[in-house]
């Protein structure tokens, strides 16, 4: 079964280009507050204890409540709406950083308590990113989605690329109280944002709640029913199923390889491990790139363009294993991450563009959780595979990525999208 793509029900002509650069803004710079309090984080709680099992304990403190809760909260997406979830997690982010700044400038916190708040935090991030997903269809025009979608997902890749000497450079000037500071007032401006279009989403979906009643009343007996009707749903789609293993497989073979491996690659190969700061760098570039690229230019054929955004990151992890030099690994690390932004526009859009609405916070939370939840499996591989070499490391990942993409070439549900 294909799914045709579905009418929205909300009236987003109606919503107007001031609602839809509001609602831009809001989730851009929820990206950027995203990607500085990551690096202030890490900072402050290398600051309150010696490097080494601590950080990871409050990291895990944010990722564990964040994949744990997204299918949940896809539920609750659908349920409420995306309008409502989107700005309610986005205060309480706010209202996090308020409390972890309070604490931080009127005590000596622990570590555990910062991890409590980060742990809250992790939880808002799992409410907010289906939910941002899942409202853009309702304000964005179809023909749009694209280009709104890589502009989201650029200003992500441009946080991620200057937010680490950002965050650091500000901490090292005024200190970790005052540009935490800065972080909240960042998100206060993205949480009244994302605020300012939810009455007038809030009276389209109303329109759309007394045409989907009966359905969505069926699924309000649990929430285990709710989760296992979006979840029979992704399975069935051929579209969705493939886009989602594909999602996965490159999360596996990517994330971990490229840090761990590019970390003993740059050691010894590149010249040292200062080298890896560079290109990883070139990975954030080739993210802006692939970004902005996909919104300008969406493709025609959108099949064969995921297929051939899988494989360009395959064939890029495989020439990892080949470069000798600094610039050729940087060149090769910039396409596997204008491939992956690439991808990520075009799938997240498709989705947006097919998926029933009434399941739309479902299917978006387990494309999130495809791209968050199979980290510790992906550092896993590469600790099993980095004693091999790395040119054994870059090899197999390349290959399973390619071997991937020949798989989804396979679909003619996803070679027939258009």
């Amino acid at each position: 079964m294909t799914t045709e793509p579905t009418a929205r029900s909300l009236p987003r002509e109606s919503l107007g280009d001031t609602h839809l650069r509001r609602l831009i803004v809001g989730q851009g710079l929820a990206a950027v507050v995203d990607a500085l309090f990551l690096i202030w984080l890490t900072l402050f709680v290398l600051k309150l204890s010696e490097p080494g099992m601590t950080t990871g304990f409050v990291l895990v403190a944010v990722a564990l409540p964040r994949a744990a809760l997204l299918l949940p909260a896809g539920v609750l997406v659908d349920r409420v709406g995306p309008a409502r979830i989107a700005a309610g997690a986005a205060w309480l982010r706010v209202a996090v950083l308020l409390a972890l700044g309070a604490l931080i400038t009127l005590t000596s916190p622990s570590v555990a308590t910062v991890a409590l708040l980060a742990g809250l935090l992790g939880a808002a991030d799992a409410a907010y990113f289906p939910a941002a997903l899942a409202l853009l269809p309702a304000v964005v025009p179809t023909e749009k989605l694209a280009r709104v979608n890589a502009l989201v997902q650029g200003a992500e890749s441009g946080g991620d690329l200057v937010g680490p000497a950002v965050a650091a450079g500000v901490i090292a000037v005024v200190g970790f109280d005052a540009t935490l500071g800065g972080i909240a007032a960042l998100a206060a401006l993205a949480a009244v944002a994302l605020s300012l279009p939810i009455r007038a989403v809030r009276r389209g979906e109303r329109v759309g709640d007394a045409a989907e009643s009966a359905e969505v009343d069926g699924e309000r007996v649990s929430t285990a029913r709710a989760l296992g009707a979006g979840l029979r749903y992704a399975w069935r789609e051929p579209v969705v199923r493939g886009m989602l293993a594909a999602i996965a497989l490159i999360n596996i073979t990517v994330v971990g390889p490229v840090l761990v491996g590019g970390a003993v690659l740059a050691d010894q190969r590149l010249g040292g491990a200062g080298s890896l700061g560079i290109v990883l760098s070139g990975f954030g570039a080739g993210s802006l790139a692939g970004s902005l690229v996909a919104g300008w230019r969406p493709p025609a054929r959108r099949g064969w363009t995921v297929v051939g955004g899988v494989a360009a990151i395959g064939a890029g992890m495989a020439g990892l294993a080949a470069v000798t030099d600094v610039v050729a690994a940087t060149a090769v690390v910039s396409l596997i991450g204008l491939g992956s932004a690439f991808l990520g526009v075009v799938v997240v859009a498709t989705l947006q563009e097919r998926v029933p609405e009434r399941l739309l916070g479902r299917v978006l939370s387990l494309v999130v959780l495809a791209t968050v939840a199979f980290d510790p499996f992906s550092y896993l591989l590469a600790g099993v595979l980095v004693p091999f070499g790395t040119t054994t490391l870059f090899l197999v990942c390349g290959g399973a990525v390619l071997a991937c993409a020949g798989l989804v070439a396979t679909s003619p549900a996803i070679r027939s999208l258009r």
